[in-house]
């Protein structure tokens, strides 16, 4: 807990801006993004965190949710410009708004950007921690897979987190060249550099969140057998099973994918269409992860 004077003293604010500090304050906390307490036998009150303003702590362990890196990332003047863009890029000739904004598309603006680059690579990694929750709640998918490909897995946490679990499994970590290079291997932790879009290392199970590469995947599952699968973390919109604000928000996430990447959050049905024109008979969509489902496809 803190109080006013103590949140004043620590911010080094001058006397005009405590006013502006207070408001700000009375926003967040009736907001619930705060709570306020009476202080024991004074007149002061204190803030208190909440379970949402616990998310943006740069303090928590290493398995635990922090969405602070994705806060940071979404409100960047990096990702903040395109939006003024959005009309004028309807009538460019542009295949993204963000390219439209900087001139080049998102990669090549993160390669030529270290800064930036980092900002994206913490996000990636912060998000990676979501696998303790897929382990903690669907851990039997992975029974009987000896072998795993991480695709676009970065530097590993996720597979870290599985291996912890699963120490008889061996991952493998596919991304860019860059990005893997240096990186300690373990006897079951293994990283390879190349391009997701040209191959894919074969293994039991393939891991990844595009969903532009099925096919690829498919190839590189096809020594596996019965136990060979493709196992997704994405969103799925289902507007007539799931809440009005759960359907809103996906829909706001597939318009930053137009906006950012020329990409798309996909219904079931459409999901469907992309596995079967890839090759698989049959897949199973588990929504436990918030906005995100778990997605099992089968060749």
């Amino acid at each position: 807990m803190i109080t006013n004077q103590e949140l004043i003293s620590q911010l080094n604010l001058p006397i005009d801006k405590t006013f502006h500090l207070q408001r700000l304050m009375r926003l967040l906390s009736y907001s619930n993004f705060f709570s306020v307490t009476k202080l024991p036998d004074q007149d002061d009150e204190g803030y208190v965190l909440t379970a949402a303003s616990k998310l943006l702590l740069n303090n928590t362990g290493e398995n635990q949710q922090n969405l602070l890196p994705f806060a940071s990332l979404v409100l960047d003047p990096v990702l903040m410009t395109p939006w003024q863009f959005l009309g004028k890029s309807f009538n460019g000739n542009k295949s993204t708004v963000f390219e439209t904004a900087h001139g080049i598309p998102f990669w090549e603006f993160a390669n030529k950007n270290p800064r930036f680059n980092r900002l994206f690579n913490d996000v990636m990694a912060s998000d990676s921690q979501m696998m303790s929750l897929v382990v903690k709640d669907c851990g039997e998918i992975f029974e009987g897979v000896e072998s795993l490909d991480d695709v676009g897995g970065g530097a590993g946490l996720m597979d870290k987190i599985l291996l912890e679990a699963f120490p008889r499994m061996t991952c493998t970590v596919l991304d860019l060249p860059h990005v893997v290079a240096g990186l300690t291997e373990t006897r079951n932790l293994k990283y390879v550099g190349g391009d997701m879009f040209s191959f894919i290392p074969s293994a039991d199970a393939i891991f990844f969140k595009v969903l532009n590469i099925l096919k690829l995947c498919r190839e590189a599952i096809r020594f596996a057998g019965d136990k060979g699968k493709v196992i997704i973390i994405d969103i799925v919109v289902d507007a007539k099973h799931e809440r009005h604000e759960i359907t809103e928000t996906k829909m706001v996430f597939d318009v930053v994918m137009m906006v950012l990447f020329a990409g798309r959050e996909r219904t079931k049905v459409e999901c469907e269409k992309l596995f079967l024109e890839a090759g698989f008979t049959r897949y199973k969509i588990t929504p436990n992860f918030g906005l995100r489902s778990l997605i099992e496809v089968f060749p």
